[in-house]
């Protein structure tokens, strides 16, 4: 006896986007969320072209967009004395970019659900796992309230976030490769007059500070500050103050964007962050979004990510005739060796972007470079929204170019950079042979 044929654990991207996918193949879906919609949660939330279009194939982003966002065709990345602004490359015809708080965000992905056929539960916590000679079966949950029940399906999907209940239930908590991050964040939301900036997305570094100003629904702007790790202390202690402090002292370019704005909401943080990849397939189960893999949100790839591949885990389940224990297991098992193929080097080029390394003269050379190309800005860009690889724009006959330079400039702590440039090109080589020995144990081609 089956209540459904696949049951989700959280409904936010990740889950929304394969109910979305099963249940427009005409599967019988089930999403259960601890939450109820519309309903905040810690997340910074700028979504690139290759994001948007992921709403756009789900059917989303119609909906997405009526929360009214501003576009953001451009993005600028600036350094002291220095600043870069450039468009994207578009994807499916999407070419800019969109900052959407989470409340609105999964209520729309909710409601495309709902829409598509599937059935969400909220205030409902899964309490524990269902099984059945050696597979997962189905959960018991608990309605807010008091009511407890089970719930049966032949396949039980985990999107229920870095602290999932699934992934600790099937004993797949503990990541197979993991880095802590480098950065913490904390941001906050301000009312922006500033309409000619709010098609910008804008970010800044100095010394090893680094903040961002995202325009999005509301007529509010985002402001993520993402300062090293080692200063959580100080924002633990008094948040408002050293958020404050640290757009007004440390990054006096952020701080020039916001004159005339004002904050609207308290300071939110999240800290001691670690990226990571779990085992994400087993007999009966999957593991899709946060529950699964983790990247640093430095670069703004999880919800581009939790909406691809909890779609093409819809996908791929709903292409199956039946959901017999041998083809869910083979289709679960492929499903998460195309994840990784794709977000192993993404992985590594966000650990090496989120760490609070301050700013040098190899960051000056970049910075100038994009400056004075913007089809160079644009090739960079494109790398968020995964249209390019890092490697095939962080090539290394431009790395040369910039260390040449820099060492040809005055001033210049030459020994520094040389150590710098040779520690980064062993991390390289090193990434690379083990994104490799990954591939190569899936059986696919290596990137060269």
């Amino acid at each position: 006896m089956t209540d459904a044929d696949v049951v989700i654990v959280g409904a936010r991207c990740a889950g929304s986007a394969a109910a979305i996918a099963l249940a427009r193949a005409g599967r019988k879906v089930i999403a259960v969320d601890s939450a109820r919609f519309p309903s905040p949660t810690i997340s910074t939330h700028l979504m690139w072209p290759g994001g948007l279009a992921e709403l756009a194939r789900l059917g989303a982003l119609d909906r997405v967009a009526a929360l009214g966002a501003p576009r953001l065709p451009l993005a600028s990345v600036e350094i002291p004395g220095v600043r870069a602004v450039g468009g994207y490359s578009a994807v499916d015809g999407i070419s800019y970019a969109l900052c959407v708080r989470r409340a609105g965000l999964d209520l729309a992905l909710v409601e495309t659900a709902r829409a598509a056929g599937a059935e969400v539960r909220e205030g409902t916590r899964v309490t524990g796992l269902l099984s059945a000679e050696g597979r997962v079966a189905g959960v018991e949950v608990n309605e807010r309230g008091g009511r407890s029940y089970a719930l049966r399906a032949p396949v039980v999907v985990g999107a229920d976030g870095r602290r999932s209940t699934v992934a600790r239930l099937v004993g797949a908590a503990d990541p197979y490769l993991s880095r802590r991050d480098g950065r913490a964040c904390y941001y906050a939301y301000f009312a922006d007059p500033h309409e000619p900036l709010r098609a910008v997305a804008s970010q800044w570094r100095q010394g090893a500070e680094l903040g961002t100003a995202f325009p999005c629904d509301g007529g509010l702007t985002l402001v993520l500050l993402m300062p090293p790790d080692a200063r959580t202390t100080d924002f633990r202690k008094y948040p408002e103050k050293e958020y404050d402090r640290t757009i007004d002292e440390l990054l006096p370019g952020l701080g020039e964007r916001l004159r005339g704005c004002a904050r609207r909401s308290r300071v939110f943080g999240a800290a001691g962050l670690e990226s990571y990849f779990r085992v994400s397939a087993g007999p009966g189960w999957a593991l899709v979004g946060d529950a699964g893999h983790f990247k640093d949100p430095v670069t703004a790839q999880g919800i581009r990510d939790a909406l691809r591949f909890g779609r093409l885990l819809g996908e791929s389940l709903a292409g199956l005739p039946d959901l017999s224990a041998g083809g869910v297991d083979a289709v679960l098992a492929q499903w998460e060796r195309r994840r990784d193929r794709e977000c192993l080097e993404a992985f590594y080029w966000t650990d090496r972007t989120g760490r609070a390394d301050p700013v040098g003269p190899l960051d000056v050379e970049m910075h100038r470079a994009l400056r004075a190309d913007p089809a160079l800005m644009t090739r960079f860009l494109d790398i968020y929204s995964r249209i390019i690889r890092p490697a095939e724009a962080l090539t290394t006959p431009r790395l040369a170019g910039w260390t040449a330079r820099a060492l040809l400039r005055s001033g210049t702590d030459r020994p520094a950079l040389l150590r710098f440039v040779a520690r980064t090109v062993r991390e390289l080589q090193q990434e690379r042979k083990q994104v490799n020995r990954r591939l190569l144990r899936y059986g696919h081609e290596t990137h060269r």
